[in-house]
């Protein structure tokens, strides 16, 4: 009974340990990626800031293509909300809501995850010419993990996770704005 007792007490340790280490952590996490298009810059922006044509280069869009997909408002303006729903855990439940758009320059949106779990970030799209005919497109998520939850950002990369589907995304981006 002792051994078990002293075993509880080394496991009730280490979680208040644990949770006092992520009062102290970092909540926030920001990841950017951006891509140079052969492209005028009023044609890029044009398209990047309909959301459905996101279909057309977002790696997240394309995981399922059996994903259910809800549409509110018009597409391109302030207000408009893409929902999708998946039985894949790896796409879940959500939406994508425009929040702002400074033509021909940015455009940001709220997304909010309901599946496998809730939480929100905010997304953005900026465009900037490059040259003439080149326009510069950066793609980032600004996100926060509350307390305790913090803690697993010790164990995850999101520069690595989320930066590598944001490149990915701007590179297809570019193959298909180039054709």
């Amino acid at each position: 009974m002792k051994i078990l007792k002293k075993v509880l007490l080394v496991i009730v340790g280490i979680v208040i340990l644990a949770l006092v280490v992520a009062l102290f952590l970092k909540k926030d996490y920001a990841v950017e990626r951006e891509v140079t298009i052969n492209k005028p810059e009023p044609e890029v922006f044009e398209f990047i800031k309909h959301i459905k044509n996101q279909d057309r280069y977002s790696v997240w869009n394309n995981i399922d293509p059996a994903m259910k997909k809800t549409y509110k408002g018009t597409d391109g303006t302030v207000g408009f909300v893409a929902g999708w729903e998946s039985t894949n855990k790896d796409v879940g439940k959500g939406e994508q809501e425009i929040t702002s758009i400074k033509e021909g320059d940015r455009i940001d949106m709220k997304i909010r995850f309901k599946e496998p779990f809730e939480t929100e970030d905010d997304a953005y799209m900026a465009t900037e010419s490059a040259g003439e005919s080149q326009t510069r497109v950066k793609w980032g998520f600004k996100g926060k993990m509350a307390w305790p939850m913090n803690l697993t950002l010790l164990c995850m990369d999101m520069e690595g996770m989320l930066g590598k589907h944001l490149q990915d995304g701007l590179d297809k981006l570019k193959t298909t704005l180039e054709k």
